[in-house]
């Protein structure tokens, strides 16, 4: 039988939030929010998880993480073995434990009637504990298979692919084009949700299992992919969705108006020590900012723009303000669509919804003001259209403009182009059931294939793509099949 931890656990034990520091204390620094949980705490919350029967948690996973085992052995104080029943679905706990939005908790079955289990905390506490008691240290393969893989991208897809490429014994050499290893991890990520020591942690103990890494090329320009193709035995694209979606209103060739991230690598390359020109700084310091987008990147601007200080900073969502609770149209266990309060929301900052920009205006060439009106999602002709609501029309001083608005897909052109993988309709690389693209020997995992997602799809999809790359060069593989 499954194990269960405290049988009656669910219904002695409320659900506690995560403690964080105080805000008047951390928009003062780049430090993480979060704070651990006092001792003793997170086995109470491990007790929560019930004898469901059927563990939805592994459905809502894209990893198929072993929640209820490792709930059941942090209740019972057994870390150590919580840690390896972690690592065996998910390579970097560390990064999903902080940045995964938790479809897992959505789907806990006690979320039927009450609070879920604190999955994600839990997470990442075994994780930081491994570190903390030396209990995570490099673990070279044994053999090697004189194979050598490319891995074009060190975002999570890509490292995890090269992560178990690397455990089946192939050479593996991950490529990025940027200074610094990481992706979206590295330069997407403010440093108060995922401070970059726990990412150098990780790649230390890859680099030591025998995984070189290599910066500052870009495949297709300074590396040729004729080159690339000719020293290794088979390559993974995964390079991601970075095309952003851009805003075509009269106004935005103004200057102040800048995509998300644009803003947020730049802060992040200050934060490494890097040296930025006043010409290219982009800084919300003393300004009146507007963020174009109500997601999890615009939250990552709001609470880059809080820490810069900001002067007011106003976020704007096309669609409606989310219900507090389920809607009828909304069961478990899927994704509950409720209204959410980030850390950066916490902070401050005014929430706008069902707003749409109409343009912008300016003075010197630079932007003043936004000027908007209110929308309703209304269904025409089978779909979904944004219908203008009358006399709702605004003005927003602004002297910052964010535009958070999502990615289109992966950058056209350049490699793929030389590569001559085919697409699809959406503009992503178009991949078999095995993770190969239309053209022998090369492989595709994550955003770049998928479109813009969660970093636990792109996790389970560089394992899923890893099995396909070694079924590929070797006939066989004994990396863990995909979950899905």
């Amino acid at each position: 039988m499954r194990p269960v931890g405290k049988p009656t656990g669910f219904l002695e034990i409320v659900r506690v939030k995560q403690p964080s520091r105080p805000v008047a204390e951390r928009i003062g620094d780049w430090l993480e929010v979060a704070l651990p949980y006092p001792p003793g705490a997170l086995e109470g919350q491990a007790a929560r998880c019930m004898d469901c029967g059927i563990p939805f948690c592994h459905q809502g996973c894209p990893l198929g993480n072993l929640v209820p085992d490792w709930n059941d052995l942090v209740y019972r104080n057994h870390w150590r073995a919580a840690i390896e029943r972690l690592h065996a679905t998910n390579n970097f706990p560390e990064f999903t434990g902080r940045l995964c939005p938790a479809p897992c908790e959505g789907a806990c079955v006690l979320g039927i009637n009450n609070s879920p289990v604190t999955i994600k905390s839990i997470e990442a506490a075994i994780v930081d504990r491994a570190f903390d008691e030396g209990w995570i240290t490099a673990s070279p393969p044994a053999s090697r298979t004189g194979k050598r893989v490319a891995v074009v991208g060190s975002g999570p897809a890509g490292l995890a692919a090269a992560a178990q490429l690397n455990r089946a014994g192939h050479f593996v050499t991950v490529f990025e084009r940027a200074d610094r290893i990481g992706g979206l991890l590295r330069y997407g990520i403010p440093a108060f949700k995922l401070e970059k020591r726990f990412l150098d942690r990780r790649l230390v103990l890859l680099q030591e299992e025998g995984i070189v890494f290599r910066t500052s090329c870009d495949i297709g320009g300074t590396v040729s992919v004729d080159e690339l193709r000719g020293q290794f035995d088979a390559v993974v694209l995964a390079g991601g969705a970075t095309s952003p979606r851009d805003l075509k209103a009269p106004g935005r060739e103004l200057a102040g108006i800048h995509f998300a991230m644009e803003y947020l690598t730049q802060q992040n390359r200050l934060r490494e020590g890097d040296a930025v020109v006043d010409a290219d700084l982009i800084s919300a310091k003393g300004k009146q900012v507007i963020i174009n987008g109500g997601g999890d990147t615009g939250a990552d601007c709001l609470g880059t723009a809080h820490r810069q200080g900001a002067r007011s900073v106003h976020q704007l969502e096309l669609l409606e303000r989310p219900p507090d609770a389920r809607s009828a149209g909304n069961p478990w266990p899927l994704w509950p669509n409720m209204f959410r309060v980030s850390s950066a929301h916490e902070e401050g900052g005014d929430r706008v919804f069902s707003a749409s920009t109409e343009r912008f205006s300016g003075e010197g060439g630079r932007v003043r003001a936004l000027h908007g009106l209110n929308v309703e999602a209304v269904r025409e002709g089978g779909r979904v259209v944004m219908r203008p609501l009358a006399d709702s029309r605004f003005t927003l001083q602004a002297d910052l403009v964010l535009l958070a608005m999502g990615f289109v897909g992966p950058e056209r052109g350049g490699m793929l182009d030389q590569f001559g993988v085919a697409l699809t309709d959406r503009g992503t690389v178009r991949r078999d059931a095995n993770w190969m693209t239309s053209v022998p020997g090369v492989f595709t995992a994550g955003d770049m294939q998928r479109g813009q997602s969660l970093i636990v799809w792109a996790i389970a999809e560089g394992r899923s793509c890893a099995r396909g790359v070694d079924l590929f060069l070797m006939g066989d593989s004994d990396l863990p099949a995909p979950v899905r």
